[in-house]
This record gives C-alpha cells, sequence and structure tokens, in this order.
C-alpha cells in the first residue's frame, strides 16, 4: 500500500530515474513531469502530499510553480532540488515560499528517505487540518460557538429558535463552557443585533457595588458618587442584557431585580424617577439552578421569572469530538492574535488533547492553544507545545503502566512505543528493559540505534525523545 503521493518536477532525465528508483522501493507512488506547466496541472488530478521540484525547469520555473501551489494547495509539502553552487537560491525558496526542505543534488538519498518519510507525515497532518477548516467553515461553527458534535447541534437549533423573540433564557453550564458566547449569539441573531449587548458578572461586583453597576446613580447618592452614572439596564436599552453567575447576586439585590424585570422600569440610586427600559435580560449560571434555590442563593421567583427557556452547555469533556475543530479553531484566531506562524495541529498534539478531560472546559483549552501558538516557531503545533498541560494525577498512576494506541496502528509504531515506554519506566536501565521485554539486550540497542537513525528519538536521550512524541 503506497505511503503517499510525490509529484517530481525535473527535466533532469538520469536525476529523476534515481529518483524514482528509490521511491518506489519505499513504496511511494510516483508521478513525474519534465516542466512546471506540466507538473501544476498534474497535480490537480494527482493531488500529492509532497512534490520535488528543480528549481530550473522550463515553461514556469521552480520559483513560479512554489507560488502557484502554495496558492493552490495549501497542504502539499514542497521540496526543492537545486544544483551545485545554488544553495543560495532554495534557501531564498525556504524563507520567501515556505519550502519544507531543499538537497543539492547529487542527493544523499539517506538523507532524503528521512525528510520524505517526515515531509508525508507532514501534509498528512496538514491535509487533515485543511479539512478541518472547511468543516469548520461549511458546518462547525455557528456564531461565536465552536462544534459539531450531536449536543452542539442541539444547541445551535435550539438558539435558532428563541433568538428572534424577546423571551428571557438562562444558560447553565460548568465555568468555561462558553455561556458568554451563547448570549453573544443569541443577541446577534436577534432583532436587537445592532443594539448593544451588556454583560455583567454579578460574582465579581463588590455588594455595596453592585446595585449602583445594575440601576445605576445620582450625583450625591452616595460618597464618591460625583457625577450622574447610568447602569447596565440604562446602558443596554433596546438591546441585551447578560447577568452572569446570577446565583452569586445577593439576595436583596434579586427581589430588586426582579421588580425591574416585571415593571420594565429603573430607579438609579438617590433618584425618584422610574425610567423606562427595553432590555432583554439572559441570565448564566455555572451552578444547578435548582439546587441554588434549595440552598438560598437564588430567590425561586426570580428563577421562574428568568427561566423562560434553559440552555444547558454540555463540559468539554463530553463531546470530545469537537476537540480538533475548537482547537483548530483556536490555532487559526489566536496565531492571528499574536502574529505567529502556527496553522495547524499534529495528529499526535490533538490525540493529546482528546485524551484529556479539561475540567477548565473551552476556557482551559484555549490557554493551552494559546501558550502553543506563542511558544511554537513552525507552522505545525507538535505533541509537547501541548502537553504542559494540568494533568490528573490519579489518572496518570493508573496509566503509567499501560499505552493506550488507535486502531490501525502500525506495527513497527507499537514496538517503537512498548520499548520506549518499558525503557522510561526503567529509568533508562537497558539491561532490565530487554528482560522486561523477553529480548536480548544486543536486540533492543539494535532497535535504539535504529530509531536515533530515523530521528525518531534523540541522540542519547531516550526518555525526553519519548516523553516529547509519544506520551
Amino acid at each position: 500500500m503506497s505511503k503517499g503521493r510525490i509529484l517530481i518536477a525535473d527535466d533532469d532525465f538520469d536525476s529523476v530515474a534515481q529518483l524514482c528508483e528509490y521511491l518506489r522501493s519505499w513504496d511511494f507512488e510516483i508521478a513525474v513531469e519534465r516542466d512546471g506547466l506540466a507538473a501544476l496541472r498534474r497535480a490537480e488530478d494527482f493531488r500529492p502530499l509532497v512534490v520535488i521540484t528543480d528549481l530550473s525547469i522550463p515553461r514556469l520555473d521552480g520559483f513560479a510553480l512554489l507560488k502557484q501551489i502554495r496558492t493552490r494547495y495549501p497542504d502539499v509539502v514542497v521540496i526543492v532540488l537545486t544544483a551545485p553552487g545554488s544553495v543560495e537560491s532554495a534557501a531564498r525558496a525556504i524563507q520567501d515560499e515556505g519550502v519544507y526542505h531543499y538537497f543539492e543534488k547529487p542527493i544523499d538519498m539517506r538523507k532524503l528517505r528521512l525528510v520524505i518519510e517526515r515531509a508525508v507525515e507532514y501534509g498528512y497532518a496538514r491535509r487533515e487540518n485543511e479539512a478541518l477548516r472547511r468543516q469548520l467553515q461549511d458546518h462547525g461553527a455557528f456564531g461565536e460557538l465552536v462544534g459539531a458534535s450531536e449536543a452542539m447541534r442541539q444547541i445551535y437549533a435550539l438558539i435558532e429558535q428563541v433568538a428572534p423573540s424577546s423571551a428571557s433564557v438562562l444558560i447553565t453550564g460548568e465555568s468555561g463552557t462558553g455561556k458568554e458566547m451563547v448570549a453573544r449569539t443569541i443577541h446577534s441573531l436577534s432583532p436587537r443585533r445592532n443594539a448593544p449587548f451588556i454583560a455583567i458578572n454579578c460574582s465579581a461586583i463588590p455588594e455595596t457595588l453592585m446595585e449602583s453597576e445594575l440601576f445605576g446613580h445620582e450625583r450625591g447618592a452616595f460618597t464618591g458618587a460625583i457625577a450622574k452614572r447610568q447602569g447596565c439596564f440604562e446602558l443596554a436599552d433596546s438591546g441585551t442584557l447578560l447577568l452572569d453567575e446570577i446565583a452569586e447576586m445577593p439576595p436583596l439585590l434579586q427581589a430588586k431585580l426582579l421588580r425591574v424585570l416585571e415593571e420594565r422600569k429603573v430607579r438609579r440610586l438617590g433618584g425618584s424617577q422610574e425610567i423606562p427600559v427595553d432590555v432583554r435580560v439572559l441570565a448564566a449560571t455555572n451552578k444547578d439552578p435548582v439546587e441554588a434555590v434549595r440552598a438560598g442563593t437564588l430567590r425561586e421567583d426570580l428563577l421562574y421569572r428568568l427561566n423562560v427557556i434553559t440552555i444547558s452547555l454540555p463540559p468539554l469533556r463530553e463531546r470530545k469530538e469537537d476537540i480538533p475543530l475548537l482547537a483548530q479553531h483556536l490555532v487559526t484566531q489566536l496565531a492571528a492574535k499574536h502574529n505567529r506562524p502556527a496553522r495547524f495541529l499534529s495528529q499526535a498534539a490533538i490525540e493529546a488533547l482528546q485524551a484529556y478531560n479539561w475540567p477548565g472546559n473551552v476556557r482551559e483549552l484555549r490557554n493551552t492553544i494559546e501558550r502553543a501558538v506563542i511558544i511554537c516557531s513552525g507552522e505545525q503545533i507538535e505533541r509537547h507545545h501541548v502537553a504542559p498541560y494540568p494533568v490528573d494525577q490519579r489518572a496518570r498512576s493508573r496509566d503509567e503502566d499501560t499505552i493506550t494506541l488507535p486502531i490501525g496502528t502500525p506495527l513497527e509504531e507499537v514496538e517503537r512505543q512498548m520499548i520506549l515506554r518499558t525503557l522510561q519506566k526503567c529509568a533508562g536501565n537497558k539491561t532490565r528493559t530487554a528482560e522486561l521485554l523477553q529480548i536480548s539486550l544486543k536486540t533492543l540497542h539494535n532497535k535504539l540505534r535504529l530509531y536515533r537513525e530515523r530521528g525518531l528519538i534523540a541522540e542519547n536521550n531516550h526518555q525526553r525523545s519519548f516523553n516529547s512524541r509519544s506520551k
């Protein structure tokens, strides 16, 4: 079975013949064109993972071909071949056109094989992430919300139903699940979309200031009130007001809030005039609202007034199938924010993200991706870039003697991971490792040497390499 498709653009017959012989022996599917224009046309139906091109080819030279490939097929990895003494041109191609690697002729075939295998792996990751981007664009996002799972699709449908109305909505879910994003999406899809959206966190404002924040105050209403000030209800007039963490609001203020919701009028602190307001109120809480009523932290009559429609957000651990889409969305967003080169995640990085339970939900995932984007110096975010997230110590102790691999993992990779994990467990003691694996010490040394030659582990640093690649 082919490891991947490689398109060669080169008019050097002898060089191409030798290159094709090696690539086919390494189980790659090959297509060859003698000029850049033909290669560009061939790429359309052949859809290679990797393009190998000489910079000096007729009709459409290597640089022009690179530009076209990068524009039309952004997931394709390009390797450049150059004549002796043309290293400067190859270096410029790497810097300006995003070339993966270059080789000066004659080619070192041993080195080429290592580079090709990594380039193909890189190409598969890029192709998968381009597919994720298309999925995100087509049906994986809804307003500011991201996810294509059944749970999220049901939420999207509910939002579409409630957004056009003026009904109050109670949004529940653990911290970090995106309750404010749901509120913003409801607002953006409502007839009030062009009016203000105001959000206030009831747990972040001192009790003594909460009433003023909500309803405003007149000058001289209390010490420090040197000027008249509008509250959130007035600021959100004709728009939407989100009361986040509503169960944290002081009970006395909940009674005043209930009155405002019923009469649609506010009175500023220190004032005598009642001011009409037209505000759609959305509320959110990370607590079970029924339990909050039983505990006395949320008034039952206020709950009934706010709870016309309830939208319950699932925690991220219950919709792990959304993590690839969500993570890719965050990479794109945060790379642009920080002006970083990161464009996509490796499969190993995605698997690591899906293996974690995310007690901090989407907010914690965002922080992890943001860190990875900042420290990553290339286009692809690797596993070690996302690895330092908090780990459940109990889960880690349960899993430290096991290896979990997806169905279809090649036997060679299964063997590699088993050897390196056992070596790690034995603190680098090769004799003990060989005994546990029931192989000879010589066989173990041969395997480790092979892994080093292929760049699968670092020289004299088995444990660190394993931790960054296979944990």
